[in-house]
């Protein structure tokens, strides 16, 4: 039996102590490679530069989540205020702005918790300790696309404000689209009502459903006595019905709205073509959202949830035009123009209220003059 010699296994030891040494090497430079580095080794010191830890989304692609903090350009992010829609037109500007600067874009642990329920969003999450350690310079953005957004040279840019403008991100419509693509189980839902709707009509196949969105809520309050404005009413509503009465052959208009009560007093439903859908839940819009956006068309009152639908949806839009007084201070926050694309149709709102009112107004000023 052969059997090694001295010199063999002198041999062969240095042989595994030198194998041994090159995995360990490997080891280290992998760790150190994923960003780990020496702030894990030695836990009471920072590193000089502002690490991206990120918390990748449930079911996104990780391999994009995995990379060396050196390697990026910047980082951006911006804060989720505001409720569904205004987290919406935050999430798409905030990925068209940092794709025309050549920036990482990162969402909040919050925009996450609320977008990703109903949609297939890939942009990476911050985690809360790499937030709170970052130099970021804070950005407040109108809503309206500026030439000094073309060219930001910050390397670390928390934005905030309330953007929802298609002048932000419509080049990049269809990415839009794909980011807010519904989750499977959503879509079969809204799509499933749709087709027992389709099949409750007896003697007609309608093949068109337009989906209205009625904004109520604070809005009924917020609107007049603060912006000094209006929110669709029932001549609106009826206008735009007809209007799509006119154009397509039987229609069938799904309403949803967080007031639905007023919806089913106010609408007029004598033709047998509207159904009252959605839930008028604020919290858990995902379903109303769904169904909105699984119609052909259209009609929106105002708000971004509004805007959202119908962006998403395609086809004919029709919107509240002229819903402030010529004077409202709202008008310095928010441009028709970039609130609605061009293709879309306004119809005129009906002021009559709030010009009474200033009317009276005048008349109490004048009488207190000679009091």
């Amino acid at each position: 039996m052969w059997a090694p010699s001295p010199r063999q296994l002198c041999l062969g030891f240095l042989l595994v102590c030198v194998l041994s040494g090159i995995s360990f090497f490997l080891y280290l430079h992998d760790i150190f490679q994923d960003g780990l580095g020496l702030s894990v080794l030695c836990r009471d010191h920072r590193l000089r530069s502002s690490p991206v830890a990120i918390l990748c989304p449930r079911g996104a692609n990780t391999s994009s989540c995995r990379q060396h903090p050196t390697s990026l350009s910047g980082t951006w992010t911006i804060l989720p205020n505001g409720r569904f829609g205004n987290q919406m037109g935050q999430y798409a500007t905030l990925l068209a702005l940092a794709q025309l600067n050549g920036r990482r874009a990162f969402i909040m642990p919050a925009m996450h918790a609320a977008l990703a329920p109903v949609f297939r969003i890939t942009l990476p999450v911050l985690a809360p300790e790499v937030d709170s350690h970052t130099p970021w310079r804070k950005l407040q953005l109108h809503d309206w696309m500026s030439q000094e957004y073309f060219h930001l040279e910050d390397p670390f840019l928390k934005l905030s404000g309330f953007p929802c403008s298609w002048t932000f991100f419509h080049h990049l419509r269809e990415q839009i689209r794909s980011e807010f693509t519904l989750h499977d189980h959503l879509r079969e839902e809204a799509q499933g009502f749709l087709r027992e709707l389709r099949l409750g009509y007896s003697g007609s196949r309608p093949h068109t459903f337009v989906g209205v969105h009625v904004r109520r809520g604070d809005y009924v309050h917020v609107m007049p006595q603060h912006w000094r404005g209006v929110i669709g009413d029932r001549a609106y509503l009826g206008q735009a019905m007809a209007w799509f009465r006119a154009r397509h052959r039987d229609p069938i208009f799904v309403v949803t709205s967080n007031g639905m009560q007023w919806c089913r007093e106010n609408i007029d439903t004598s033709k047998g073509d509207v159904v009252f859908a959605g839930d008028g839940q604020e919290g858990t819009p995902g379903k109303d959202f769904s169904l909105l956006t699984q119609c052909n068309h259209t009609i929106m009152t105002i708000g971004t949830f509004g805007f959202w639908a119908a962006y998403l949806a395609g086809g004919d839009t029709i919107y509240l035009a002229n819903f402030t007084l010529p004077d409202s201070e709202f008008l310095n926050i928010f441009k028709p123009e970039a609130a609605f694309l061009p293709e879309w149709m306004g119809i005129n709102a009906n002021l009559s209220s709030l010009q009474a009112s200033d009317m009276w107004s005048e008349f109490w000023k004048l009488g207190r003059l000679y009091i």
